[in-house]
């Protein structure tokens, strides 16, 4: 149903209680009555005035709320700075708006850059403009990093480096942690700059190599990674310096998605007016010892948050059966197995070997039955593996039962509105519709639409796309509990009457991460 869909409900005066809601029709459990959001919810672009920079302790600059907040609500969009399309991608992802299409028009002149239409093209001249003489000059395209160097410094030579419109902070005052590069960093820092300045027209603003070394060590910790329009793969990467300020925590308060050639940093609840705004730039789905180590790898920086420092959900993490409980030995021993498991399976899955792959999840999930709880993030890798591969072989049935356990897991470690988790029971959701378990399905995607409704929002695509399953479901559900029978005869109707829709292949890459770091 749409958004406030307040024909559900009607007034009425409860004894006792004074007015109250009921349904004006029947409900199953996971339904969703109405959606309600706030008026200003859908707020305009560089609404910066909901916050304000201020000196975080111990992790220097950060941004706090205003005013108050709730759950969904946008405190604020920006467009990037300068963004551009992965090297692997070009050809078929618009260069302006980041959407995927079948067919993309091609610039006439450089022959590299690709656009919807005219439009895109149109819209993307300032800031190709440069680019298209360069890349004729130098013969051929540089990488995705010299590209998107190359077009700040285009934009900071036209408008200056100071304060931009909509800018809390300039490109020349972000971050680049380029004294905290290892050997093997500061070598392709090297390497990039090289290319940069045989890409680089002379005719235009010639840079230092310290600031040139900087923006580098900015396109490398501030990254953000662009998705295409349903968030479901990784297409691009661009600088956005009011985002940069945002601070990390594993727990976060925010969220951060790519709509409609804008990023949109969401309430995850309620927020309190002098609040910092925190995002997570990893994935928490780790123990927090290893999760800092990433932290520190990538980022430079000792996360402090609460769930690091009291290691919370550690315990679940690395859970073990109760009764009886396993030896640290027996434990240790397994994760091992699981480790060199997982191993084999990234091979097997490389080259395509699926059916493999399979047999590598049962066998090491049979041994792990005894010794692991379903929250333990061996299992749930190889549940999330599985059911994603059983699915793509379309072998539903199976594939929706190890999607139940991966789920229920998650719902026990993840934030309630983390869009990984919707993410997550949104693909289970699906399987099991396709599994024919229909209530199961549909409660799924119901439960996922309302994740999705905060961290998404109504109006990005794959939320509405969530919608329409939700009340294709909801029709069949209601079908289903009529005549049970009838329901699987007319479903195995449909589907005797048009191709078998294939799940994607699966992927080796993960689900598209925060920020954009260089492989």
């Amino acid at each position: 149903m749409t958004i406030g869909g307040m024909e559900n409900v009607e007034v009425f005066t409860a004894e006792g209680k004074g007015r109250g809601l009921k349904a004006t029709k029947e409900f199953c459990a996971a339904d969703i009555i109405f959606a309600e959001l706030p008026e200003d919810s859908e707020m305009t672009i560089g609404g910066m005035e909901n916050v304000e920079v201020f000196t975080a302790e111990g992790k220097g600059r950060g941004l706090k709320a205003t005013k108050e907040f709730c759950a969904a609500d946008i405190i604020f969009a920006e467009r990037a700075y300068s963004a551009v399309v992965f090297d692997s991608l070009v050809n078929v992802v618009c260069h302006t708006c980041f959407k995927r299409q079948e067919k993309l028009h091609r610039c006439g002149q450089c022959k590299f850059a690709h656009y919807c239409d005219r439009t895109c093209q149109k819209d993307a001249w300032l800031n190709h403009k440069n680019e298209c003489s360069a890349i004729k000059r130098y013969g051929k395209v540089p990488n995705e990093n010299i590209r998107l160097a190359a077009r700040i410094m285009w934009r900071v030579e036209r408008e200056g480096s100071g304060l931009t419109e909509g800018c809390l902070v300039s490109v020349d005052d972000l971050q680049n942690h380029v004294e905290h590069f290892g050997e093997e960093e500061q070598k392709e820092l090297r390497l990039d700059v090289d290319t940069f300045l045989q890409y680089w027209p002379p005719q235009s603003q010639q840079f230092s190599m310290q600031y040139i070394s900087h923006i580098f060590g900015v396109i490398n910790c501030n990254g953000f990674t662009l998705s295409d329009q349903r968030g479901l793969q990784a297409v691009g990467v661009g600088v956005f310096p009011n985002l940069a300020l945002v601070n990390h925590d594993c727990w976060p308060n925010c969220t951060v998605i790519f709509n409609n050639g804008k990023i949109e940093l969401r309430a995850l609840g309620k927020i309190s007016e002098g609040e910092e705004l925190t995002v997570s730039y990893i994935d928490f789905l780790n123990v927090s010892e290893e999760r800092k180590k990433q932290l520190k790898r990538q980022y430079y920086f000792d996360c402090t948050c609460e769930h690091c420092q009291k290691g919370l959900k550690d315990d679940l993490f690395l859970g073990v059966k109760d009764n009886p409980k396993p030896s640290q030995e027996v434990v240790k021993e397994m994760i091992q197995f699981s480790k060199d498991t997982l191993e084999k399976i990234d091979k097997a899955r490389s080259e395509g070997l699926y059916h493999e792959v399979v047999k590598l999840c049962r066998e090491c999930l049979q041994k792990q039955e005894p010794v692991f709880a379903d929250t333990n993030i061996y299992t749930l890798r190889l549940l999330s593996i599985v059911s994603e591969v059983l699915s793509y072989l379309q072998a539903f049935e199976e594939a929706s039962h190890y999607a139940r356990r991966m789920v229920d897991g998650y719902m026990k470690l993840y934030h309630h509105n983390n869009a990984q988790l919707g993410m997550a029971i949104m693909r289970a959701g699906l399987t099991n519709w396709h599994a024919g378990n229909i209530e199961v399905g549909h409660g799924m995607i119901c439960k996922a639409y309302a994740i999705l409704l905060v961290t998404h929002g109504p109006s990005h695509p794959i939320t509405k796309d969530l919608e329409a399953m939700r009340m294709q479901t909801e029709m069949e559900l209601r079908m289903f509990r009529q005549n049970e029978f009838m329901y699987h005869k007319m479903r195995e109707a449909a589907l005797n009457n048009q191709p078998m829709q294939v799940m994607a292949e699966p992927s080796r890459e993960p689900a598209p991460a925060l920020f954009h770091k260089k492989q």
